[in-house]
């Protein structure tokens, strides 16, 4: 089982080394596809040294700033392994914690996993209120339209079956891309677990980058595919299965 790992990078340049060492830390075959994002700072030439010295990892440098969502278009279609995950460039999330993740993949249950920063008795950092308002707002519209039950719809760690997320048009270049992927898994009746992760957030001084706009852009964004996305049959896809339908209850009177 090989998992590739797309980790979209700008300006990561005092994490990135470390974060790097956690992911190729963790016991899975790992390929590790870096999208640089026309850093600004010392990101590239980290990259370049981190890439000479480990044949596991595979970095892509991308023109100049187009945004984290074309940096994942970008990793996505590059992947080789079995399972993919989104890793960002920060100490926000733990690597230790795929296999966790990678569970209901590997059992068979799940398409799709979200970790969630809001299940499991995890460490998490304190830090924003108006964030985790944000979050909860969010997350509640896009349950809302597309009639799931996520805790965490903006959580970074998310990971696919590859040829699932493979298949899915990414259109966002920027943060729409979270409530994209959610409205577009559930269009196409996935089945989706969510795993409970910790979580170290860092603050805006630490260099977090997703502000009040994007949090705009992501309604935007649960609205307009909500519309513009047709519904899909699992059946009609390669490699897809449609989620489990729910059991029949049982009729006592039917029995004997």
């Amino acid at each position: 089982m090989k998992l590739s790992v797309v980790m979209p990078v700008y300006n990561e340049q005092a994490t990135l080394r470390e974060v790097i060492a956690r992911v190729l830390a963790v016991s899975l075959d790992i390929e590790l596809i870096c999208v640089d994002d026309g850093s600004t700072d010392a990101s590239r030439g980290i990259l370049a040294q981190i890439q000479s010295l480990h044949p596991e990892v595979r970095v892509l440098l991308q023109p100049h700033n187009m945004g984290k969502g074309a940096a994942l278009r970008r990793g996505i279609q590059e992947s080789t392994g079995d399972f993919v995950v989104i890793q960002d460039g920060d100490l926000e999330y733990d690597p230790a914690e795929y296999p966790l993740l990678l569970r209901p993949l590997i059992e068979g249950k799940a398409d799709v996993v979200y970790g969630s920063r809001f299940l499991g008795s995890g460490p998490h950092r304190v830090l924003y209120f108006w964030h985790s308002v944000g979050n909860w707002i969010l997350t509640l519209i896009s349950n809302a339209l597309t009639n799931m039950n996520m805790s965490d719809m903006e959580t970074c760690y998310k990971v696919f079956r590859r040829e699932i997320i493979q298949s899915i048009p990414i259109e966002e270049d920027r943060f729409g891309f979270e409530p994209e992927i959610t409205v577009k898994i559930a269009k196409r009746r996935l089945r989706v677990y969510e795993v409970g992760i910790s979580y170290w957030g860092r603050t805006y001084e630490e260099g977090k980058k997703i502000g009040w706009r994007d949090g705009f852009r992501a309604l935007f964004c649960l609205a307009k595919y909500t519309v513009a996305e047709p519904r899909r049959s699992p059946a009609s896809q390669p490699g897809l299965q449609p989620a489990p339908k729910a059991a029949e209850p049982h009729d006592a009177s039917t029995s004997g």
